[in-house]
């Protein structure tokens, strides 16, 4: 039977398994990059307008018609500037990261691909180009999946690790990723904190999920300020690190862009947080192919 998506309101219910991060650690933590400038919406692809999604344009584009060269310059800004005072950041402290990469930005930029290579961070693909995924049909979806593969491995030096769309996948993603081949896991799904096994097309497929809610977009939204940003992605590690110490621990992503975090005033409040996270024991600030490998090998496949 050809695999559909299912919705599921049970999960793993009031008992958790017990993820045994290594060490012991009470909290498993993964901080992803989402590199996306350069793939956006933009005349020169030919798409007829200009992205400004997750920038300083809260209102979207004033421009009516034609380009919007200030949107422009804004994902710009993350390429040429906030990558690398982010990669300082993380290199400052070694500290591992994942990079949720479009290939098409990451080809953009070779600098900014060969310290991703140097540095030793997983890469998962954030598609060919930063588009709707759920608006692609399914022949273009498996192109693009396709181009996507041969690009970063060109690029960064490695197929990636996973698979993520922008926002939300379609109803086909999943289904064509495990058809690619080769990804250990996808991370299209915010309904839990810890991973999970699915069977898609009678194989073994992991999910690694995501959030939005940790996540730098809030700057794009109702907050201001890094004192803001601090607290609140603080009070979420405080919270699963309490109960990671009281025997349930889970894991947490945290969502940065490097358009929006990688301004100097927002960028203090992660550095705010990363120090703030290294003063507490037993926390495994980790990459994400790491914790997919930690799982395959500690809570392997079950068919149900």
């Amino acid at each position: 039977m050809p695999y559909e998506v299912q919705r599921d309101f049970i999960g793993y219910g009031g008992n958790p398994p017990d993820p045994q991060w290594p060490a012991g650690a009470k909290l498993a933590v993964n901080f992803v990059i989402n590199y996306e400038e350069g793939s956006e919406l933009s005349f020169e692809h030919g798409d007829g307008v200009t992205e400004v999604g997750l920038t300083e344009a809260l209102g979207g584009s004033q421009v009516k018609s034609g380009r919007d060269l200030a949107g422009e310059g804004m994902f710009e800004y993350g390429s040429r500037v906030g990558f690398w005072r982010l990669l300082r950041l993380f290199q400052e402290r070694n500290l591992p990261l994942t990079v949720f990469g479009c290939a098409m930005a990451l080809e953009r930029n070779p600098l900014a691909a060969a310290a991703i290579r140097a540095a030793g961070f997983d890469v998962c693909s954030h598609g060919w180009r930063w588009v709707k995924h759920f608006e692609l049909g399914e022949e273009e979806e498996r192109e693009h999946i396709r181009l996507a593969v041969e690009s970063l491995r060109k690029t960064v030096g490695h197929r990636p690790d996973g698979w993520y769309c922008r926002y939300g996948p379609s109803v086909n993603t999943r289904r064509l990723v495990v058809e690619e081949g080769g990804f250990l896991y996808d991370s299209d799904y915010y309904g839990e904190e810890l991973p999970l096994w699915l069977t898609v097309d009678g194989r073994p497929h992991l999910v690694v999920p995501y959030s939005l809610t940790n996540n730098d977009g809030k700057y794009a939204g109702w907050m201001g300020t890094s004192d803001q940003w601090f607290s609140y992605i603080r009070d979420a590690f405080d919270m699963l690190y309490d109960e990671g110490a009281k025997g349930q621990p889970k894991m947490m992503s945290v969502g940065l862009h490097m358009r929006l975090i990688g301004h100097p005033a927002r960028a203090m409040g992660l550095q705010r947080l990363l120090d703030h996270m290294a003063s507490k024991p037993d926390v495994w600030i980790t990459r994400r192919v790491d914790i997919a490998k930690h799982w395959v090998a500690t809570h392997p496949y079950q068919a149900k």
